[in-house]
């Protein structure tokens, strides 16, 4: 199975209108367009009965308290843990294409609803994202973010951050998970029942140090 994006090259940086924060010269980030990439795939199985999208950032901070702060940066040897940004599944046998912006077009304060998708009838839906749990102590913020949240790693964090879209065909139509669906257990759910995968990484910073190097 092979997968690609017209918004961004394998390997290469993701361009900041699919990103949640861009960098800004006077507070360090501004609010981005946040729209979700392109994404297309072929050569796919011949036995599949759907597909389901992660999207996650491999290289998030396992301890959030230099995250952010003026004066410190985070260390590059901090274990690093998963943050997931998109967890789309469901998505039917006969779908080649997820065209740029047509998930996600701007930042929603308190999320996107969810888990059906609004004015979808294909029966795809949409997990929460990460940013459900970041945001949870925010009062302007907090709520449960379903669908695309783009890239918005810490400013201080001294390494770029990876972003792997993996896109796997299964042998199942639905998965059995429901309510609240989180990256592990869309994770749990396909186990046993993966017949392929591929996979595309971009990168992304807010460290204007690192646009440098």
């Amino acid at each position: 199975m092979k997968l690609w994006s017209d918004s961004f090259i394998d390997s290469t940086a993701i361009p900041e209108e699919f990103a949640f924060a861009a960098i800004a010269p006077v507070r360090h980030v501004a609010l981005s367009k946040n729209l979700n990439p392109h994404l297309a795939w072929n050569d796919v199985p011949e036995s599949v009965k759907s597909f389901a999208l992660i999207c996650h950032d491999k290289t998030a901070p396992s301890q959030s308290d230099d995250v952010n702060q003026e004066g410190k940066e985070i260390p590059d040897d901090l274990p690093r843990v998963d943050f997931f940004h998109w967890l789309l599944i469901d998505i039917p046998t006969d779908m080649r294409e997820i065209v740029a912006g047509s998930m996600s077009r701007e930042i929603t304060p308190r999320g996107k609803p969810g888990p059906k998708i609004p004015g979808c009838v294909s029966g795809m839906r949409h997990g929460i994202n990460d940013y459900t749990s970041w945001f949870s102590s925010d009062p302007d913020m907090r709520g449960e973010y379903y669908g695309y949240d783009g890239p918005c790693p810490p400013w201080n964090d001294s390494l770029v951050h990876h972003y792997a879209f993996t896109l796997y065909a299964l042998d199942i139509a639905q998965l059995n998970v429901a309510g609240k669906i989180t990256g592990m257990e869309v994770r749990q759910a396909i186990k046993g029942h993966v017949l392929s995968e591929a996979r595309i990484i971009g990168h992304y910073t807010l460290n204007p140090r690192l646009i440098t190097q």
